[in-house]
């Protein structure tokens, strides 16, 4: 194993970002080549602790010879981020300099344009290095996962149309309880990915990559950071990486993936009609029915008719929802995937800022 720092430059004199690397080279030139991070979103921290002990497990791997194909790991993707405070809460989705989401904005290039990321690298913004660092790496790789966590939230992920159902192995091998079809219109780092992969050659769209995945997995929620769940998420992607060929494990066929397999489309994004305290009748993981009470909004406290009841459009299974109990006017309750669209205008890409 192989440990490095990529160092980021700093916006201001005298500050500068160490961003930690390991690698495992591979026995096997044939066999995939894997790149997995972590917490780009630095306050979603279950990647980072899956990550921990799936080094473990390839730190064990690699001294009885069983890494087939290059491994790159990233357990803390963003320490820009993980600096950020304010008043004391940890701020890792947006750059407090730029208000961008370190998850968007990702170069969309040809993937023989990927020396282009690191040239003169000095010239960018250090959010615009880091972005270009983590994208370089990922695009020696053939296997992409990046790990992120919602609010409150099942194991669940993004995957390309492209991928799908190839990447039912991941899904199955992580236990995952549903999978949205993403359909490749943003500048999302995993996207990005595959949009380098779908335009290898110039003038070229492929809508098919075998053997290759991109994919964005969301490990439950912000505060499931517990050893036992990360210990068993790094089993599952271990034996992901087996049955891809990329490490040596123990033939342990996966299951047959059984979750919710939902287009973007088939998302219902349910949100707040009006201010006011969240009192939630579902929790993650049920099922809900076409007109069931999700939840009440007191908007005017102590007032006749002063709540407001929120229902569920059609039938589905509630994946996420939201940790926070105050609720601004139009701000996101919960996420619900459906069998059928929902009847509210998507635009492309992805369902949230």
């Amino acid at each position: 194993m192989d440990i490095s720092d990529i160092i980021i430059a700093g916006d201001t004199p005298g500050l500068e970002w160490r961003l930690p690397v390991f690698r495992f080279k591979g026995t096997k030139p044939e066999a995939p080549r894997t790149y997995i991070q972590a917490a780009l979103h630095a306050n979603e921290l279950p990647g980072t602790a899956l990550l921990h002990y799936l080094l473990e497990r390839l730190r064990q791997a690699a001294s009885d010879g069983g890494i087939r194909g290059d491994i790159t790991v990233v357990p803390q993707a963003n320490p820009i981020g993980a600096a950020q405070s304010h008043f004391g809460e940890l701020q890792g989705r947006f750059d407090l300099g730029t208000r961008s989401n370190f998850n968007r904005d990702f170069p969309l290039i040809a993937l023989g344009e990927r020396s282009s990321l690191i040239e003169d690298i000095d010239r960018h913004s250090a959010v615009d290095q880091l972005k270009r660092q983590l994208l370089h790496m990922a695009l020696h790789a053939e296997l992409v996962l990046d790990l992120h966590c919602d609010d409150e939230g099942l194991q669940y992920a993004y995957i390309d149309e492209a991928f799908w159902p190839e990447a039912a192995d991941l899904a199955a091998a992580l236990d995952m309880r549903a999978v949205f079809l993403s359909d490749g219109e943003s500048s999302a780092f995993e996207e990005a990915v595959a949009y380098a992969w779908k335009h290898e050659r110039s003038g070229e769209r492929k809508t098919s990559l075998p053997g290759r995945l991109s994919v964005t997995v969301e490990l439950r929620g912000t505060r499931d950071v517990y050893p036992e769940l990360a210990r068993k998420d790094a089993d599952g992607l271990f034996r992901f990486l087996a049955g891809r060929g990329a490490v040596v494990a123990q033939d342990r066929p996966l299951p047959a993936f059984g979750g919710v397999v939902a287009p973007l489309d088939n998302i219902e994004m349910i949100r707040a009609p009006e201010a006011g305290a969240i009192l939630f009748h579902k929790d993650i993981g049920e099922s809900v029915g076409a007109g069931d009470l999700l939840a009440t909004i007191i908007a005017r406290p102590g007032m006749p008719n002063g709540e407001i009841e929120v229902r569920a459009p059609q039938d589905g299974l509630v994946v996420t929802r939201v940790s926070t109990r105050f609720a601004r006017r139009r701000s996101d309750l919960m996420k619900i995937a459906c069998a059928e669209p929902s009847r509210m205008i998507r635009r492309p890409g992805t369902l949230e800022a």
